[in-house]
């Protein structure tokens, strides 16, 4: 009895230790396919799906399909007309959640809301269009939430002196909400501010994949690119346990 309990153990710990790793095929695809995606790519991993004969490619949280040769490449969505279900969406939103209790939370702006027991993250440049308007509607009417807004610098070297100055600001919420809200530039930083999260900030959305602002992130790891209206934030913040 006891050499068929240990037997049964070695036998799950190599089970476990197979979970994800790739098969001879799928081994062979990303040798295959990581050339002919371009100069510098690499594919983080390729795997068999369950439809049409087709192979994940997935790479720098973008997900390409392939067939057993990889000999085609097929860029879109694939759907499950029988239950309505965007698969590679699906997907993308499984291989791009975060843990929010990694966020650095250091790094941000703090504002909470009424009760604040409702969490999201939100990256904004101080430049884009979009975010202000986010900010002037969205935003404006959201309640009983603790907002993380990180100052996320992409499209100009502007957005980094507009960032420190708010960040080095008295009050750096109502420095940033009288830029986004009114267009009431923050005073410049004093040379006394010393070192802002800018570059950090930076960083870490590279390391996120976020490519645009704003970009919202929710407690369960889930993220929404783009601004969004009222009803649908509250939708997506209802359907999430806090």
């Amino acid at each position: 009895m006891r050499k068929s309990k240990i037997a049964l153990l070695l036998l799950s710990a190599l089970v476990a230790s197979c979970v994800g790793a790739e098969t001879p095929v799928e081994e062979t695809i990303k040798k295959l396919i990581e050339p002919r995606l371009g100069d510098g790519v690499k594919v983080d991993s390729v795997k068999e799906t369950p439809y049409g004969g087709l192979y994940e490619i997935r790479f720098n949280g973008e997900i390409l399909y392939t067939d057993k040769s990889a000999t085609y490449l097929f860029s879109g969505h694939v759907y499950d007309a029988v239950n309505s279900v965007d698969l590679t969406k699906k997907r993308l939103d499984e291989i791009n959640q975060i843990k929010f209790s990694d966020l650095p939370l250091q790094h941000a702006l703090k504002t909470v809301k009424g009760d604040g027991k409702r969490v999201i993250a939100v990256f904004e440049d101080p430049n884009c269009g979009y975010c202000k308007r986010f900010r002037q509607t969205t935003m404006k009417d959201l309640n009983n939430v603790t907002v993380y807004t990180f100052m996320y610098n992409i499209l100009s070297d502007d957005s980094f002196v507009k960032s420190k100055n708010i960040w080095c600001a008295p009050d750096r919420n109502k420095a940033w909400d009288d830029w986004m809200l009114t267009g009431k530039a923050a005073p410049a930083a004093p040379a006394s501010c010393g070192a802002t999260p800018n570059e950090a900030v930076v960083e870490l959305g590279h390391k996120l994949r976020i490519n645009g602002t704003p970009a919202i992130f929710f407690a369960d790891g889930s993220r929404i690119p783009g601004a969004i209206d009222l009803k649908a934030l509250e939708a997506k913040l209802e359907s999430i346990k806090q």
